[in-house]
């Protein structure tokens, strides 16, 4: 399945799963809502209301945070 990171580029856990998924050679679309504010109400849906990233969307997996921190 597609893998989705939202992203925050003043978030180090968002720049930390990136690399993580770059060293490992796994692809990921990046939704980085700083340039994409319309993500926003997506992401706070996908985060149970919360503004944070990263959240990590593997199918129907959601994963908020990077290794357990975010």
């Amino acid at each position: 399945p597609e893998i989705i990171v939202y992203t925050h580029p003043d978030c180090s856990y968002s720049t930390a799963v990136k690399i993580d998924y770059e060293n490992q050679g796994i692809e990921f679309k990046e939704i980085d809502i700083s340039v994409h504010p319309e993500a926003i109400p997506e992401l706070e849906r996908l985060a149970g209301g919360e503004r944070i990233t990263p959240v990590i969307v593997i199918g129907e997996e959601v994963t908020i945070g990077f290794n357990g921190i975010g």
